[in-house]
């Protein structure tokens, strides 16, 4: 089934510009979502260019499976970006793809779809996962987490002050009652935190702690980004969008890993500089401009990074 609800894909043309499509290049699209990006780059490609998507959303691959339909260009395969090698391995693509695309963000039809369990600000099951038939939910995890184990999430994924006392909240009403629905467990977190973040829900951290836990999110990037530049092509980009200072820190310091190389300790008698560098660098960090920003809130924490493939 296709989402009706409306999604504004952030940074598309400063992204798919970052790209530099050529028109017989074949790109990946690593998050394909709602397919704003594929269909930018599928507007750029001509007859003989491919692109090739993943995603491991139902809802996200029943719309890309509609468009492969109509558009031979696209090749689609449902699944984590995490399992990207084995996909582009699949259609015979392994370092010849000219651009990789990954576009981190969680789609407006996950949020505003209160049956995804992704938000707070409508009541829903408690849910969360990218793949409602993959692991886990939100829920169950909830009910079978030691405290220890959620007030650690709730600090390290969610950067959440009073992780604490969230966590204790958390096993003393699931003691009483199962914890099941989204207003729920964003009414349980905003008693247990005694101040608030000016224009911030105080249950906004909780839920993007758990929301990345429940589907790995940093453990996949991780992932997808070690086995992303031995796909591409000499010359080839790799562009990620980012939403939140975790991704964005895992980006940035792969990406550097990548131009600096390898780098010797000082003193050794080794002439010129760090040797064994897979990338270069393009530009810096882009970010959405005041308009799109006006015109799409959710964009405002983007940050687009780019490198390319040295030779």
């Amino acid at each position: 089934m296709t989402s009706t609800l409306l999604h504004q894909s952030v940074l598309l043309h400063e992204a798919v510009d970052a790209l530099n499509v050529r028109a017989r290049g074949c790109y990946l699209d690593a998050t394909f979502g709602r397919g704003g990006h594929a269909r930018a780059v599928l507007a750029r490609l001509g007859a003989d260019g491919c692109l090739l998507a993943l995603d491991r959303d139902p809802e996200a691959a029943a719309e890309a499976r509609a468009l492969a339909a109509i558009d031979p260009r696209l090749q689609f395969v449902a699944g984590p970006f995490s399992g990207l090698a084995a996909a582009v391995r699949a259609h015979g693509l392994e370092g010849r793809l000219d651009g990789i695309l990954f576009d981190l963000g969680v789609s407006s039809p996950q949020l505003d779809d209160a049956r995804r369990g992704f938000s707070f600000q409508q009541d829903g099951p408690l849910d969360m996962r990218m793949d409602p038939a993959g692991g886990p939910s939100a829920a169950e995890w909830l009910a079978a987490a030691g405290e220890a184990e959620i007030s650690l999430v709730l600090r390290d994924l969610g950067e959440e002050r009073f992780h604490r006392r969230i966590a204790r909240r958390v096993v003393e009403t699931r003691a009483e009652t199962p914890i099941a629905s989204t207003a729920q467990l964003a009414g349980l977190v905003a008693a247990a935190v005694p101040t608030r973040e000016r224009g911030k829900h105080p249950a906004t951290r909780a839920f993007q702690a758990i929301r990345i836990h429940v589907n790995r999110e940093l453990d996949e990037l991780q992932d997808a980004l070690a086995q992303a530049v031995g796909l591409l092509a000499p010359g080839g980009r790799l562009a990620v969008i980012s939403f939140h200072s975790l991704e964005d820190r895992i980006v940035k310091r792969f990406l550097r890993a990548g131009a600096r190389g390898q780098e010797l300790p000082p003193g050794l008698p080794v002439t010129g500089g760090p040797s064994g560098a897979t990338l270069k660098l393009i530009g810096k960090a882009v970010q959405p401009s005041a308009a799109e920003i006006d015109a799409n809130p959710r964009a405002r924490s983007a940050v687009l990074r780019v490198a390319e493939k040295l030779p």
